[in-house]
Order: structure tokens, then sequence, then C-alpha cells
């Protein structure tokens, strides 16, 4: 039976030919599995590196893994099995899809990280000035039953309608058979994300975009007027829930990473998490 924070053996079977490498010369190679359960105790605690207990083995040598995983991609292929487990047991949601964004505060060192920055790095490591002081936003996407399908970072400042379509252009669906599923049929949003150019993308692309209206004077829209679902924008409390559940591991809730692409690497592995959660608690 698998400790706090570990996988069980039903989550490693599912995914361990992604994370396993066979070696075929030099020292032996560390338990991947072990490695795995030490980067999620971390994930979930939010403590130190150096603080890993010992049963995971050295911290360098998962701190060491952790890092040659991330820039591998590893994390995302494993949320893409997942995904696609998902669909092929019908436990996904592709008619209505949610999107709303959240701020992370992060820790003074957190912003000592260098000034250059890369194709999978941005200059600003996605740290910025805002009411909270200094944050992060992640921008996430889940469908209705609270599964996270894809999400951004950006500095705390950003205002949410501007990563919209950047958040929407990464949702990715494989399946067993046919295209990957990349749109919905109604996206509901709050009215941060009520923009004449955000709905014109919607109907650009078949949606019905399910997003309250501010209240501020604007210009008559030509056509036909569109009817506001409210039973559906009540659902947006999924998402909402979704970011809660996520800040309950404190790597999540509060940002200690000094580079973005190590930070988006914690988030991505919450969403794994999310989505082992479902898929096995469905199944038993």
């Amino acid at each position: 039976m698998a400790g706090r924070y570990e996988l069980s053996d039903a989550e490693w079977e599912l995914v361990k030919d992604i994370v396993s490498t066979p070696q075929r010369m030099g020292r032996p190679r560390r338990d991947d599995r072990q490695m795995l359960n030490g980067i999620f105790w971390i994930l979930c605690t939010g403590a130190k590196w150096r603080d890993l207990p010992e049963r995971f083995g050295p911290w360098k040598t998962v701190y060491d893994r952790f890092r040659t995983w991330r820039d591998e991609g590893t994390f995302e292929l494993v949320l893409e099995r997942l995904h696609l487990r998902l669909r092929e047991d019908g436990l996904m949601d592709l008619e209505t899809w949610m999107l709303d964004s959240t701020s992370t505060r992060a820790t003074r060192a957190a912003s000592g990280g260098g000034k250059k920055g890369g194709p999978e790095e941005p200059v600003d490591h996605a740290l910025g000035r805002s009411r909270g002081g200094l944050t992060t936003k992640i921008h996430l996407v889940c469908d209705g039953r609270g599964h996270p399908l894809a999400f951004e970072l950006s500095p705390g400042q950003h205002a949410d309608s501007r990563w919209f379509t950047t958040v929407m252009e990464r949702v990715h669906l494989p399946g067993p058979v046919g295209r990957p599923v990349k749109r919905c049929d109604h996206i509901v949003a709050d009215k941060g994300y009520d923009s004449d150019a955000l709905r014109r993308y919607c109907d650009r692309y078949g949606m019905k975009p399910v997003i309250a209206s501010r209240k501020m004077h604007r210009r008559p829209r030509r056509g036909r007027s569109r009817g506001f679902d409210k039973a559906r924008y009540r659902q947006r409390n999924i998402v909402e829930r979704l970011f809660g559940w996520m800040k309950e591991m404190r790597r999540i809730g509060t940002r200690y990473d000094k580079l973005a692409k190590s930070f988006r690497a914690m988030v991505c592995l919450a969403c794994v998490v999310r989505c082992f959660r479902s898929y096995f608690s469905d199944r038993t």
C-alpha cells in the first residue's frame, strides 16, 4: 500500500513507461518511482528540496531528476496519457469548459532568477507586481467535471482577457481515433473575459461564449442579440473549486521557484494528481 503523497501500484503501471529510461552502462540508476514520489512530496508539502526525507533517496538526486523530466517535457506527456484514458472511459466533458485565473503569491527568494530568457523561460520569469505584491497568475481551462485541460502562466498584473486565446490554443485532447479535440460547444468565463474580440474568436470556432457582461457603456452590437445561459454560467464554480483544491498543495499556493518553467512543472504535476484521483476513484 502506497504512503501519503506516493503513487499507488495502479498509478505507477499507468505511467512507468513514460518516466522510466533503460540504462545500458554506468552506475545503477535510482528507482524512478522513488524519485517521482519524492517530487510529489515536495509538491504537496512545499518544503525545501534539502528537507526531503531520506526514504526518497538523496535530495540532490531527486532534484536533478526533476530538472531532467522538466526539461524533457515528461510531466506533460504523463498528463496527456491521463487525458487519453479519461476520454476513452467517457469521464471527460467535451461539451462545456470553464476558464479562469488565480494569483499565486511569490516569495522574495523566487525573484532571484537571472535576466536571461529563452523559448521556455520568459525574461520576467512570469513574475509581476500587483495588488498582492509579487505574484504569478495561473490561467487554466477545465472541463465540466473539473479535469484541468491546459494552463498558462503570466505576471500577476496581466489582464485575464489577454491570455484567453493563448490558453485555448494549448488545449489538445488526444482520443483513441480521429483528431485531437481542441474546441468545445460552450465556454464559461466571468466578466473579466467580456470582450468583443474574444466573442468573435468563439464564433470563428463554433463555440458559444457564456460570459457575463460588464456594466459599462458600449456601442450596441450588430446582428442578433446573444442569449445568456444563467444555468450554465453557475457551473463556473467548478474551475474555482479546482483552483482551491490545487492551492492546498503548498508549492502551488505559494510560488517558491525562481524559474517559470520549474513552477510550470509543479502546476502540471498538480494537474496530474487531479486526473489521477478522478480516473481511479471513478473506477472503484
